[in-house]
């Protein structure tokens, strides 16, 4: 066996070193490749001018949105990453638009009637915290696989791209793909491009199903969702507007209660989305949905007896007299069952009074879910336009609710809005058709005990102007609010500040204000009704007033005469203040709590009743307008 030289195992040593170090070099060189490549993709990505046309080739910005099919080339679909960390908008904060872009930004706000360019500097995947309260986060729901699945229907006219598809990101980024049996983008005859091919071509690379559906000609909101519900697969559906964000584990909590309760119509808590910055700000738990006696949707605090059914658990459903209805969700079937939305409504408006209503009435039930929630962007006018105008729309819509479902209420929503009489309104027929086959309920069997807090008296003693004798001028609300003075005005016969109620709780009261008087010779002010008497109780010796059974002198939207310390005043129909009384041999009207009568107004303020000492003089009579004789 022969033996290798030193120098020739030196040699062989060497080579085998260098082949090692090659291979070295060939894994660094690869690995730097990747990161140059990522890098690359990086700066691509961030940089990607893909806005219309805002974006110039002159200009880097963030992008609002990625390349159609751009981010499914890299990462596996449904996991689509934040397009801006860091960017305008990220964690709910407001954008600050940039200097050079204010002038734009005013420009463009008219188009949608929010800050257009503050959406499009945000990323369409933007964070948000979780909002959710601690119960919610400890809430457990059953499994993905037992909850029914649900088609979401989103309408659309002319929408912004950005809010647009902030929607649609939002809905796919923050709920459990096993329940999303679809996303339905109705196009109810939008006449911008990037609503187009544009749309479709986008919507085709994400990682769920999403089909546009086109109207064809505008229908309106109505009979748009009829159009995406009489297509939706899903066992649920759930509606949605164009301008929302849906936030962590939103999906969950509404699937669950109907899982649970098919017949229970669910609604998240609607937090607010700047219409300005764009900043995300949460919403109250402690809020329910209620209307005014114009049939207004109205927010107003849950009550306490709603408190204790739920066992102080604030994280348990609310169960809401009305829903707002832009954003909810329905058992399908359930939902035709029901008689779905009234096709003889036109356009928006009204249409989720009726929907309330007629749950409540005939069998189902409404809640705000409060462990889910969803933002919405809150414009203060809307941007469409209709023909005959909005109100000819909300007060055709409105006498087909009131024709159907108030039953005898209907006599107290046309005294206190004689001018809707002038709309035609159309057939109801097959609609009272359908609450006699649901076998539905009274008006008044749902004032009584769905919404016994509804500034709608049950009882009245009166409904209708209060005019003074010897000026004949008439109580008038001036469109004033909580705590102002109530004014005197020249008698008009149009309902509207001039309708008083006076209850049956001794209350003088328009909607959710009473008169209030709090001190010897007033002033008379408006007030939050409270039905406890006191300041607000008058008595009758009194353009539309209702004088309740509760005594009170009331107005729309939940509106008392009230006493406040020398003044009368309008106040919620709420505390001790608003308690009248009246007198119909000597035509006056006493303030219950101070004894003191309503009078001609105060010389140095001619347009505001005063109060003082009860003498029957001319000047503290009044004609109280509806008196029902037989009450007092």
């Amino acid at each position: 066996m022969g033996f290798r030289s030193q120098a020739s195992v030196d040699e062989g040593f060497n080579l085998k070193m260098g082949r090692l170090r090659f291979q070295y070099c060939k894994v660094i060189i690869a690995t730097s490749m990747v990161w140059i490549m990522l890098d690359v993709f990086l700066l691509m990505y961030f940089t990607d001018c893909t806005n219309g046309p805002r974006c110039s080739p002159q200009e880097v910005l963030v992008t609002a949105k990625p390349k159609p099919g751009f981010l499914h080339k890299i990462f596996p679909k449904g996991l689509l990453p934040n397009t801006q960390p860091m960017g305008p908008g990220d964690g709910g904060k407001p954008v600050k638009v940039p200097a050079d872009k204010e002038e734009e930004a005013k420009e463009t706000f008219k188009i949608n009637q929010f800050n257009l360019v503050a959406s499009d500097l945000m990323s369409l995947n933007r964070t948000l915290p979780d909002y959710r309260m601690e119960e919610c986060k400890r809430k457990s729901y059953p499994p993905v696989k037992s909850l029914p699945k649900t088609s979401i229907v989103i309408v659309f006219h002319n929408e912004a791209w950005s809010t647009l598809l902030r929607t649609v990101q939002s809905i796919i980024n923050r709920s459990p793909p096993e329940l999303l049996e679809e996303i339905l983008l109705v196009d109810d005859a939008s006449e911008k491009e990037h609503l187009g091919k544009k749309l479709e071509d986008y919507v085709a690379t994400l990682s769920v199903p999403v089909h546009v559906i086109r109207t064809g000609s505008r229908v309106g909101l109505i009979r748009a969702r009829l159009k995406g519900a009489d297509i939706s697969k899903g066992e649920v559906i759930t509606f949605l507007d164009a301008h929302c964000e849906c936030t962590e584990g939103w999906l969950e909590p509404l699937l669950t209660e109907i899982y649970h309760d098919r017949t229970a119509v669910v609604c998240p808590i609607i937090d607010v989305i700047s219409d300005d910055t764009f900043e995300y700000i949460t919403g109250s738990d402690m809020t329910w949905g209620g209307f005014n006696w114009k049939l207004n949707f109205r927010w107003y605090q849950v009550p306490q007896r709603e408190v204790d059914r739920r066992g102080g658990d604030r994280s348990q459903p609310t169960r809401t007299p009305t829903m707002a209805g832009g954003l909810f969700a329905i058992d399908r079937k359930y939902f035709y069952e029901m008689g779905s939305y009234d096709e003889g409504m036109d356009i928006w408006g009204g249409e989720n009074l009726e929907m309330s209503f007629r749950v409540w009435m005939c069998g189902g039930k409404i809640y705000i879910v409060t462990c889910s929630r969803v933002g919405h962007v809150f414009r203060k006018t809307s941007p469409y336009s209709w023909p005959g105008g909005v109100g000819r729309i909300i007060n055709h819509n409105t006498q087909r609710i009131v024709e159907v479902w108030m039953d005898e209420y209907k006599d107290f929503f046309y005294k206190i809005n004689p001018g809707v009489r002038a709309t035609e309104y159309g057939d109801v027929s097959n609609r009272k058709e359908l609450r006699e086959k649901l076998k539905c309920k009274s008006f008044r069997w749902y004032l009584e005990n769905i919404y016994p807090e509804s500034q709608l008296p049950i009882d009245y003693l009166s409904l209708g102007e209060v005019k003074h004798k010897s000026s004949s001028l008439c109580l008038d609300t001036m469109g004033r609010k909580s705590g102002e003075k109530v004014g005197m005005e020249k008698c008009h016969g149009q309902g509207g500040n001039q309708v008083f109620s006076f209850t049956a709780k001794e209350t003088l009261q328009t909607d959710d204000l009473c008169l209030d008087v709090s001190t010897l010779g007033g002033p008379v002010k408006l007030f939050q009704c409270h039905g406890m008497g006191g300041n607000q109780r008058w008595h009758y010796d009194l353009e539309v007033f209702c004088l309740t059974l509760k005594k009170q002198l009331m107005t729309d939207d939940d509106t008392c005469v009230g006493v406040n310390g020398q003044r009368v005043e309008f106040v919620k129909c709420r505390g001790q203040n608003n308690e009248w009384e009246y007198n119909k041999e000597s035509k006056t009207i006493r303030h219950i709590n101070t004894d003191q009568c309503l009078g001609k107004p105060n010389p140095k303020e001619k347009d505001v009743p005063s109060l003082g000492k009860c003498t029957g003089s001319d000047e503290q009579q009044w004609h109280l307008g509806g008196l029902k004789e037989s009450r007092l």
